[in-house]
């Protein structure tokens, strides 16, 4: 008797097991998919040399990296980008985007 129902729990933890590894198989096609249409877009509006400097900038800071792929991936699909973005336009438009550091000052009394 023991034994048919810790068989029974089992089948049913290796049905779930199973289940969940389809259902992160499935959401990672998806990103994956996502990510070349992503790549597409930008191979379409930006210089081999923009997009060089893009992955630089996605190393060091990925945040700042995906935001500024969003916004020009925005900027082509709306219609706004009308010819290749190059090098010295990506760099004016990071310098737009990212935030001046701030000096911090500590004041000792």
């Amino acid at each position: 008797m023991e034994d048919d129902e810790l068989e029974a729990i089992r089948r049913r933890r290796m049905a779930e097991l199973q289940q969940q590894a389809q259902e992160r198989a499935v959401a990672e096609a998806q990103a994956a998919q996502v990510a070349a249409q992503r790549q597409a877009i930008l191979r379409q509006i930006l210089t081999p040399e923009a997009r060089e400097r893009l992955a630089r900038i996605e190393l060091a800071y990925p945040e700042i990296a995906e935001s500024v792929e969003t916004q020009l991936i925005a900027l082509a699909q709306s219609g706004r980008v009308q010819s290749m973005i190059d090098d010295r336009t990506l760099q004016e438009i990071l310098r737009r985007i990212v935030p001046r550091k701030r000096e911090i000052k500590i004041e000792r009394r």
